[in-house]
This record gives structure tokens, C-alpha cells and sequence, in this order.
């Protein structure tokens, strides 16, 4: 199917363009959400008339976009989540629940803006993609913490996981020495 499409899509052209995509691609997500047009005679006559006014829309989102993404850059924000002794979740953070913590932060972000490449399953650092509009990407950390205590230490750069399994192998040593002095009496 031949469509224009209406904004810059990642992956598969910028505004203006006649792309051919698959069916159910235009049908269920691109016509939908009004980032492109079938590519009929009728419609690419339309989208030149008005190509002046979606441009500059365009240009406005996109310059809003840059400087909220100024002040969001290189933020950290703060998820508390259950956990085992491994640091592994008891479930995942999805982009819910990212979007509420970026928006609790003072940063108005809606779900679809965040990108997870992979699902946040541990306990610690997280680097996250934002994507404020179709040019204009972000990065924030989330720092993923079964208590706020925790949370600090992990913001200083301690490795948590890791802070547990030190204090529990004096333990294991000092039953191992008295298990053998135990053995030679």
C-alpha cells in the first residue's frame, strides 16, 4: 500500500515521502494516529497545500521538543521495587511505570515516549531512551531500588548485589574455620 506520510517515521522515510508499506502497518498504526495518507491523486494534491502549515507545526513541536529535552537529559529518577537477595524483580518496571516516575519528576511524558530496547528485570542503573518527538531523543537513568536507602547508595555508585554478597562470606568462612577446628578435637 502507497502512503505520504505526514511526519517523519523512523525506519521508513521523512515528511513528504511515498513509501510503499504493508497493509495492516497503514491500516492499524500510521493512518490511525495521523502520521500519513493514502497515496491517492486527491490526497498528495491536499498534502502540498498544505505542506507549508505542516511544516511549520513540524519545526514548533520539534523546538519545544529540544528544550524540554535540554532539561531532561542526564536526569535521574527513582523506581522502588520488590526484590529477591539477587537483586532480580519480582516482576519488571515497564514504561508505565517510567512515564509516572519522569512525570512525578516535574516532566510531562506519556508511555509511548519511552524506549526500552531491553525489559528492566534487576535491582540497579538503568540507561533509558526518551523520545519526545520523531527528531528529538533523550536519555535519562533510572535508578531501580528495593528502598530508598538503597537508592542512595546505588546514586553514590555502590553495587548493591554485590554489598550483600561481601557481608555474607565472612559468615560462610567463619562456619567453615569452626567446622574444621570442630573436626580436629
Amino acid at each position: 500500500m502507497q502512503i505520504v506520510l505526514l511526519e517523519r517515521v523512523e525506519k521508513l522515510g521523512q515528511m513528504g515521502d511515498v513509501v510503499n508499506v504493508k497493509p495492516g502497518f497503514a491500516r492499524n498504526f500510521l493512518l490511525p494516529r495521523g502520521k500519513a495518507l493514502r497515496a491517492t491523486k486527491l490526497n498528495i494534491a491536499q498534502f502540498e497545500t498544505q505542506r507549508a502549515q505542516l511544516e511549520a507545526r513540524n519545526l514548533e513541536r520539534r523546538s519545544e521538543s529540544a528544550a524540554v529535552a535540554a532539561k531532561l537529559d542526564g536526569q535521574t529518577f527513582v523506581v522502588l521495587r520488590q526484590a529477591g537477595e539477587t537483586g532480580i524483580l519480582y516482576g519488571s518496571v515497564n514504561t508505565r511505570d517510567i512515564a509516572n516516575a519522569i512525570t512525578e519528576g516535574g516532566f510531562s511524558v506519556a508511555r509511548n515516549q519511552i524506549i526500552l530496547d531491553t525489559p528492566i528485570k534487576s535491582v540497579g542503573m538503568h540507561p533509558v531512551k526518551v523520545q519526545l518527538h520523531p527528531e528529538v531523543r533523550s536519555k535519562v537513568t533510572l535508578n531501580v531500588a528495593r528502598n530508598a536507602d538503597e537508592a542512595e547508595r546505588q546514586a553514590r555508585g555502590e553495587d548493591v548485589t554485590v554489598a550483600q554478597d561481601e557481608e555474607e562470606a565472612p559468615d560462610a568462612a567463619e562456619m567453615l574455620e569452626t567446622a574444621e577446628v570442630e573436626t580436629e578435637e
